[in-house]
């Protein structure tokens, strides 16, 4: 994904240059040195720091534990990004996540630069205890580069509130009589979280699917169904019909994607298969999807693995193959689970109409240009799962003020500002042939590199 992400860039880069009416000051060699520096600087973080946190183990024994912080870019503001827990975090993973926050900042008009932490563990392998050691060490060992006006992290794979109050309780603990709200995000309500925070990224990811296939199509029918662009005439064909879709990840962001297709009425659709890291569930008349909820809340998250579970949750489904999801003939196919998950290997087995990635980097850039090749619309985790960030820019706005807004009014903020960049990029994309993901990054390049003219970097 690393180099997908550096090639659609260059690609952005390239086509800005050529666009003699973005950054028209620019002229002749100065003009291209500029760009150079713009590649330079978009392609390589400011800032890598990597640790091993010594943490002492219920048995008396003493582990270090890999982790790192990454800071892409700060010219927005201060950098912002999630702290994944997960066996699989690596450098270049954290390195390439850190960069795409600063992109998905830039394309939302969110006043947050990018970064990214990551500790190298499986979080089901250590007591609470352990964790929490684990999370107070992170802080201590990254207290110099992380705070409210430097960077602030938030919940990640494997990580979630109770984390982030963990570790804010540590930062306020090391910086005593400073700021500390918002030097964390993602926290619970009563350690000045946002109402709302823990749903919405799941709710972002629905409403730009929700808002693409409904709001915007039946809005700008007519000019679709004149276009010679694929995207519309795929578009339209996909609202023509009864649609069926599948979920894979039931963790927050997909659950949360998923009750909100079972309650929507302004599309005729049903979810008919969800998976998580165990099992695949199916039923090709729509599953109870908060009979599921209700499950995995009892049951450390986890979604049925017997029919034994499934009667005593009343719970209709045929078990199936975790991994088969992905490839299942259904139109929508929304990713709320791990990288890479669509690739060489499985792509032209892939059945969908349209794919949302509610994950990061879930489509690899062998398997997007096949598949856009192919007319098959991917809404990008650019686009698509920016609520969460939009959400902690809310929270740490709050926790500047010590004011804090209604449930409401946080859905009601997060939806007009993912409004606003839908109204801005749908149609540029179905008005000219770059895929989504290409409209996406020109757009986030644009005023990343605006900016950075702006205040006299590209020199």
């Amino acid at each position: 994904m690393k180099e997908q992400t550096e090639t659609i860039v260059e690609e952005s880069l390239g086509a800005l240059l050529r666009n003699k009416e973005f950054l028209p000051d620019l002229q002749g060699s100065m003009r291209e040195q500029a760009f150079t520096s713009l590649s330079a600087i978009l392609s390589t973080p400011n800032k890598i720091h990597q640790s091993f946190l010594r943490v002492p183990l219920d048995n008396g024994s003493v582990v270090r534990v890999p982790s790192f912080r990454v800071q892409h870019n700060d010219a927005l503001g201060p950098y912002k990004g999630g702290i994944r827990f997960h066996e699989t975090v690596n450098e270049d993973e954290v390195v390439n996540l850190a960069f795409l926050m600063t992109l998905k900042n830039a394309l939302h008009d969110v006043p947050f630069g990018g970064g990214k932490g990551g500790i190298v563990l499986n979080p089901r392998e250590y007591s609470v205890k352990e964790l929490n050691a684990i999370s107070r060490k992170y802080v201590r060992y990254f207290a110099d580069v992380i705070g409210p006006d430097k960077d602030i992290p938030a919940p990640d794979m494997g990580s979630g509130e109770r984390e982030m109050d963990w570790m804010m309780a540590e930062y306020k603990k090391i910086h005593s009589g400073t700021p500390y709200l918002g030097s964390f995000t993602g926290k619970s309500v009563a350690n000045g979280g946002s109402l709302g925070r823990r749903e919405a990224t799941g709710k972002g990811v629905y409403f730009t699917f929700r808002y693409l296939f409904h709001d915007f199509i039946e809005a700008n029918r007519q000019w679709l169904a004149t276009s010679d662009n694929p995207f519309a005439a795929s578009a339209l064909s996909v609202t023509q019909r009864p649609l069926t879709m599948a979920v894979q990840g039931f963790g927050n962001v997909g659950s949360v994607a998923a009750l909100e297709a079972f309650n929507c009425r302004k599309i005729d659709h049903s979810i008919v298969a969800v998976s998580d890291r165990n099992v695949m569930l199916y039923n090709e008349s729509g599953l109870n999807i908060p009979a599921l909820i209700q499950f995995a809340s009892t049951n450390a998250g986890d979604l049925p693995t017997t029919d034994e579970q499934l009667q005593e949750a009343q719970i209709q489904a045929e078990i199936r193959k975790r991994d088969d999801l992905v490839t299942m003939d259904v139109d929508i196919l929304l990713l709320a689970a791990l990288e890479n998950q669509i690739h060489e290997g499985n792509m032209k087995d892939v059945r969908a109409k349209v794919i949302v990635e509610g994950a990061n980097a879930p489509t690899t850039q062998e398997a997007d240009e096949y598949l856009s090749k192919h007319g098959v619309i991917i809404v990008p985790d650019i686009l698509a799962n920016a609520g969460g960030v939009i959400v902690s820019y809310l929270e740490w706005l709050q926790g500047r003020e010590t004011q804090f807004y209604s449930e409401e009014e946080v859905y009601r903020l997060l939806i007009e500002q993912m409004q606003r960049t839908m109204d801005t990029l749908l149609p540029q994309y179905f008005g000219d042939p770059h895929s989504l993901r290409e409209n996406c990054f020109i757009h986030a390049v644009s005023r990343l590199s605006t900016v950075l003219y702006k205040q006299g970097k590209l020199y």
